[in-house]
């Protein structure tokens, strides 16, 4: 079932960041369970790990799949605003072209993530592309979504992604519910890093897996980059927080962690404070899948 939402009104403009760099303040993390360790984190062009990977098993922390962009605006009193506008405005399934001088330039790609905190944009491009790109290429994005509804169910909240995914995206009416096809049903007691946020139109929040029994109950061994996936008894429509029967579903975006409270990253796509979503478990919910990136 395709739904019927108001895509004719809404603006597409273009936002811009560069490949950047990944940082490290120190070599080591202290984990959840007392040890330190030195691993690749955040940032740079991450060759071989894209949507539809798993999550767990690397040797990693808060790995972001693909090509990682922020806004780097040279104006000092508008340089924060810039990488907010591409944070907000840039939405999961959205077009992305290559403009900087490399041999990737005119090379397309998909957006796939925003990563709160490092306040990045997660950008999938094949193999090939990725061998040419560069840190500091310029991603232009075709920024569209923002403002997107859906009109036969007003009680859904819609953010931070393009209606070309969304009308791919395989859903159906269940008693007047949407029903959403979604990897993994998750329990809000489970969700970390993010909460406390007043909005979620960027960023994500954190899937803590370090409670094995947890994990074999909701199956969250094979979470995947990509994995659209349910958090139960949470509403994320002003922020993020528990609320008895209400439903947000989001996607992927990032990996598995070491540090305390955290974990793979959620970005939000839909809520329903009144539980107006039915999630439906579905192994090919995935953006790699839908879109046919791999």
């Amino acid at each position: 079932m395709q739904v019927r939402t108001n895509e004719d009104n809404i603006v597409k403009l273009s936002v811009i960041g560069e490949i950047v760099s990944p940082v490290l303040k120190s070599p080591y993390r202290v984990t959840h369970d007392g040890g330190v360790v030195a691993l690749p984190g955040t940032g740079g062009i991450t060759y071989n790990i894209r949507v539809g990977d798993l999550v767990k098993g690397w040797m990693a922390d808060h790995v972001e799949p693909g090509v990682s962009i922020e806004n780097k605006e040279n104006d000092a009193r508008f340089q924060t605003q810039a990488n907010n506008a591409l944070n907000i405005l840039a939405c999961v399934g959205n077009d992305a072209i290559v403009k900087g001088r490399s041999d990737a330039k005119g090379e397309k790609g998909t957006v796939v993530g925003k990563h709160g905190g490092f306040e990045h944009v997660m950008v999938d491009f094949s193999q090939e592309v990725m061998e040419k790109l560069v840190i500091g290429d310029k991603i232009q994005i075709k920024a569209f979504g923002q403002g997107l509804k859906l009109i036969d169910y007003p009680d859904v909240k819609v953010m931070n992604i393009d209606p070309r995914f969304v009308n791919k995206i395989d859903f159906a009416d269940e008693d007047g519910k949407l029903a959403i096809p979604v990897t993994h049903k998750i329990p809000a007691k489970i969700m970390g890093s993010g909460l406390g946020a007043d909005h979620v139109y960027s960023g994500d929040y954190d899937i803590q897996l370090f409670d094995k029994a947890t994990n074999k109950e909701y199956g969250l061994d094979d979470l995947r980059f990509g994995n659209l996936v349910a958090i139960m008894d949470a509403d994320h429509s002003y922020g993020r927080i528990y609320l008895q029967d209400a439903i947000s579903v989001g996607i992927v975006v990032h990996s598995d962690c070491v540090i305390s409270g955290h974990g793979p990253g959620v970005t939000t796509l839909f809520t329903s404070t009144k539980g107006m979503i039915q999630p439906v478990i579905d192994s090919d919910a995935n953006i790699a899948t839908i879109l046919n990136l791999r």
